[in-house]
């Protein structure tokens, strides 16, 4: 992926690397882990299991502590990862112009270190990157690139521009009215078809993701190289969730799945990619996913 026109305003960006949640204020990283651990061996969904904890144990104002020695840490992740978000945010921005006459509203990137609080609650690098729509901010620990590299195998700066992209999908989802709508069902249905909506929403996101690929290049923001549409489905493949429990429990409790699985991420990043039409992308309505 090479850049024609990187936007690094750091005008919707916030730099919490080398600072973090005094410990005991907030829960913290290994108990996030035990949980979603739990959860998986149950068949459950490990982010409902953290939503849970976080209402009851909410990440609390509280002092920050300091380590100079990581407040620059991993530099060129921070400087790539805004230039996708702000390009995000351009290309979204001309979508809402000239597709529904509507204005954009930028969320707010936040990079951190190992853990940081929002309005969502308690946040650890183990979670991964994640959109919170009570203050509409996409958090990324920057850290979480090396593991996407060395644990997962998704390589090149596309499998990353993918991740960043699909965060900010969540956000046009909140702007579009979609993740309040989604929330509606959150304890009025069986947990299982609360799921299949989860997994409709993410891949409408990773949809996105794909959609921002395609106008990024034809706004000349971008331009692709050969071997970057693999990069990016390199990652949405290590992502689904057959291929991490497979991974984590050698089997799969496809009732338990949150995001789709390795296929369906792919399928629906490449036609984004493909039509860069936002009117090819309602997975809810889609009879694939019935």
């Amino acid at each position: 992926m090479k850049w024609i026109n990187r936007n690094d305003s750091e005008s919707n960006y916030e730099d919490r690397r080398g600072r973090g949640v005094k410990r005991g204020a907030a829960f913290g990283g290994v108990g996030m882990i035990i949980v979603a651990i739990i959860a998986l061996l149950l068949g459950k969904n490990p982010f409902q299991a953290i939503d849970m904890v976080n209402s009851v144990v909410p990440g609390q104002t509280s002092e920050e502590v300091v380590d100079p020695s990581r407040m620059n840490e991993n530099e060129d992740l921070k400087v790539f990862t805004l230039g996708v978000f702000n390009s995000a945010n351009d290309v979204w921005t001309e979508i809402f112009r000239t597709q529904m006459g509507e204005s954009y509203r930028n969320p707010v990137l936040v990079n951190f270190t190992d853990q940081t609080t929002s309005a969502c609650g308690g946040a650890t690098a183990q979670v991964g990157p994640f959109y919170c729509p009570g203050d509409e901010k996409v958090y990324i620990d920057l850290n979480f690139f090396h593991q996407l590299t060395r644990d997962y195998g998704a390589r090149g700066d596309m499998a990353m521009a993918y991740v960043t992209a699909h965060e900010v999908g969540h956000h046009v989802q909140k702007l579009l009215g979609i993740v309040d709508q989604v929330n509606q069902y959150r304890g009025r249905i069986s947990e299982a078809e609360y799921n299949k909506i989860m997994v409709k929403m993410e891949l409408q996101a990773d949809f996105f993701a794909g959609l921002w690929a395609n106008q990024a290049s034809k706004l000349g923001i971008i331009q692709l190289e050969p071997g970057d549409l693999e990069s990016a489905i390199s990652a949405t493949t290590a992502v689904g969730d057959d291929t991490l429990q497979k991974e984590a429990m050698g089997y799969t409790v496809p009732d338990s799945f949150t995001h789709g699985t390795a296929a369906q991420r792919t399928y629906w990043f490449r036609k984004g990619y493909q039509t860069g039409d936002i009117r090819q992308g309602d997975t809810f309505n889609d009879p694939s996913l019935r």
